[in-house]
C-alpha cells in the first residue's frame, strides 16, 4: 500500500511539472542527473573552503591590515614570506611546536598501544575502564584548559599535591606553568592526557581487525607468546599506528586553544606554539597580508610533511 501510495504522488508530481521543465529533463542521462543533485554540496563546499584559502594565498602578497579596510592594499610581492623565513622571533615557536609535536606523538603512541593492547586482552571489567579511559577526549579543549590550570596551581593544585608526595618536596615549591623549565612539559602532560585516548580506539580498532586464525597458527608453531607479539601483533597494527600519528601530528602542529588557555605562550614565549604567534600577528598586531603569508607557510609545511608520511605509510601497508 505504502509503494502504491507513492506511486500515485510521483505521477501525480510528474504530471504537475510543466512541459518545458519536464522536456529536458528526461533527456538527461542519469550520469548528469547526478552530478545536478551533489552540485549544490560541492559549490558550498568550494565556498567554504577553497575560496578562503585563494583569498589568503592573495593577502599575503599584500600589506593589507584588517583592522584599516579602507586603506588602500598594495602588492609586496613575496617581502611577507622573506620577512617570515629571516625571523628568528618565528623561529623560537616553530621549535617549540616541533618539541611539543614530536613529544606528544611519542608518549601517546606508546600509551595509546600499550592500553588498547591491555584492552584487547578483555580482562574482568574492561567495558567500565575502557570507557573511563576514554572520557578525557569527550571533552572540550577550553574545559580542559580551565581545568588543568586549576590543577597546576601551587598553592592548591591537585597535580603539585601528588607530585610533591611522590618527591617528598612541598606543592609549593614548584611551579608547572610558571617555569621556563617546566611550561613546556605541562602543556604536553594535558595534551597526553586528552587525547591518548583517541590513539587507544584506532590502535585497538588494529587489534581487532587481526584475525584469530593467525594467532592459532603460532600456537600450534609453538611460538612465543613475546615472539607472536613481534611478529604477528605489531607488524599487522603498524598501519593504524602509524595512522594515529598522522592525525595526532596534524592536529598538535596546529593546536592553539588548549595551549592558550592553559599559558598563553608563557612564560615569555617558552610555550608560545606556532598557532598563537599567527594568532598575535593578525589579531593583536593586525598584520593581515603577514599573517595570511605565515598561514600559508604553515599549511605548505603540514601538507609537505603530511604527504611523506602516508607514501611511507602506504608502503608499510603493501607489504
Amino acid at each position: 500500500m505504502a509503494d502504491l501510495g507513492a506511486s500515485k504522488f510521483a505521477d501525480r508530481l510528474a504530471s504537475a511539472t510543466p512541459e518545458t521543465i519536464a522536456k529536458p529533463i528526461r533527456g538527461l542521462s542519469d550520469r548528469v542527473l547526478a552530478w545536478l543533485f551533489i552540485a549544490p554540496s560541492i559549490i558550498l563546499l568550494l565556498a567554504i573552503n577553497i575560496f578562503p584559502l585563494i583569498w589568503t594565498i592573495y593577502l599575503s602578497f599584500t600589506n593589507y591590515r584588517a583592522n584599516r579596510p579602507n586603506a588602500p592594499i598594495k602588492s609586496v610581492g613575496i617581502d611577507n614570506y622573506v620577512s617570515i623565513l629571516t625571523d628568528p622571533d618565528v623561529w623560537q615557536p616553530m621549535q617549540a611546536t616541533a618539541h611539543f609535536v614530536i613529544w606528544t606523538i611519542l608518549i601517546e603512541t606508546v600509551l595509546g598501544f600499550a592500553l588498547a593492547f591491555l584492552i584487547d586482552r578483555k580482562f574482568r571489567g574492561h567495558g567500565f575502564w575502557t570507557t573511563i579511559i576514554l572520557i578525557p577526549m569527550m571533552l572540550s579543549p577550553a574545559v580542559v584548559g580551565n581545568f588543568w590550570k586549576f590543577l597546576y596551581q601551587p598553592q592548591t593544585g591537585l597535580f603539585n599535591y601528588i607530585i610533591g608526595l611522590i618527591i617528598g618536596e612541598p606543592a609549593s615549591s614548584f611551579e608547572m606553568i610558571g617555569s621556563v623549565r617546566l611550561a613546556p612539559w605541562s602543556i604536553i602532560i594535558v595534551d597526553v592526557w586528552m587525547w591518548t585516548p583517541y590513539v587507544v580506539l584506532i590502535c585497538l580498532a588494529g587489534l581487532r581487525s587481526i584475525p584469530d586464525y593467525i594467532y592459532e597458527a603460532a600456537e600450534v608453531d609453538r611460538a612465543s607468546k613475546w615472539r607472536q607479539f613481534w611478529t604477528i601483533t605489531l607488524p599487522m597494527a603498524l598501519p593504524f599506528i602509524m595512522l594515529a600519528m598522522l592525525f595526532r601530528g596534524i592536529e598538535n602542529f596546529k593546536m592553539f586553544d588548549m595551549v592558550n588557555l592553559l599559558t598563553s605562550g608563557g612564560p615569555g614565549s617558552t610555550t608560545e606554539v606556532a598557532s598563537i604567534t599567527l594568532k598575535r600577528a593578525a589579531f593583536e598586531s593586525w598584520r593581515t597580508g603577514y599573517s595570511s603569508a605565515f598561514a600559508i607557510i604553515l599549511f605548505v609545511t603540514v601538507f609537505g610533511l603530511a604527504n611523506i608520511y602516508v607514501k611511507a605509510l602506504n608502503q608499510v601497508k603493501s607489504r
